[in-house]
């Protein structure tokens, strides 16, 4: 496991302080607002060590940022048990700093059954990179990623609103089901708010741009491991209102769909 990744599996081993009370760490060298990928994480695995049955895996969550937070200071995570039923077990939970939230979720669990199935299509033309793909700024992070059609999706040129990323976190892993769920729900935050962006490219400069999720919604269809590749298939169906509304889908390499994702984010032309 490399260094960067270890640190994050660190920070996902949230201080427990009281029953339904955790602690929160962030990364020491993070300068501005938290990376919400990490929030949401977080309060994954804070649910997750109130669910006293192992063999309920999430299967959802639904999740609202409020306030910027501050990477300073520790966050504070607290689960309400909301429900323990017969298949699904229910939790809320609020982050907190400075004594207010920061952000809220929903989250619930489900026991294992069968039933019907049926999935979305794996992207056509999506092959799966090898690890000498990866870009050398990539190799000592958290993940390995590479997208597909990286150079014309970077032009500063319109462009359709999808793009597919592969990614896996950079190191072996245990067979901890919950980790694995919470470092894809992490991975998934990042690039999702970038594609609503894609057909304006040439109509802003980014660092006059106003971004920020506002909302993720997840649902995990299959359990996947975090350290084998997955395929993240993005699009962007609609923006409007100063927000950009995306969705996700997550691909095993052999083409099983494992996860969905929504994400709706602020997008707002700064004045100059």
């Amino acid at each position: 496991m490399g260094e960067a990744l270890a640190d994050l599996v660190e920070l996902l081993d949230l201080e427990q302080i009281e029953l339904n009370m955790f602690r929160a760490y962030h990364p020491p060298d993070r300068q501005r607002r938290l990376y919400g990928g990490q929030i949401i994480a977080q309060s994954l695995i804070a649910a997750a060590r109130t669910v006293v049955d192992a063999d309920r895996p999430p299967h959802s969550l639904h999740g609202y940022f409020l306030r910027p937070g501050d990477p300073s200071i520790p966050a504070l995570i607290d689960v309400e048990r909301i429900r323990d039923g017969q298949s699904f077990t229910t939790r809320r939970v609020v982050v907190i700093q400075h004594g207010k939230a920061i952000f809220n979720m929903d989250v619930s669990f489900q026991r294992r059954e069968r039933g019907f199935e049926h999935a979305a299509v794996f992207p056509q033309n999506a092959s799966v990179p090898t690890d000498d793909m990866v870009p050398d700024e990539l190799k000592n992070s958290a993940f390995l990623g590479w997208r597909h059609d990286h150079k014309r999706l970077s032009s500063d040129t319109p462009q359709p609103p999808e793009q597919l990323l592969w990614f896996k976190a950079n190191g072996k892993l245990g067979d901890d089901a919950n980790l694995h769920a919470a470092l894809i729900v992490f991975e998934s935050d990042n690039s999702l708010l970038s594609t609503a962006r894609l057909p304006h490219r040439g109509n802003f400069v980014r660092a006059q741009m106003q971004m920020a999720s506002l909302d993720h919604a997840m649902w995990f269809h299959h359990p996947a491991r975090a350290d084998q590749w997955l395929l993240y298939a993005l699009d962007s169906p609609a923006a409007a209102g100063a927000r950009g509304y995306n969705r996700g889908s997550i691909f095993t390499a052999d083409g099983q769909l494992v996860a969905t994702t929504m994400q709706e984010g602020l997008m707002r032309k700064r004045e100059a």
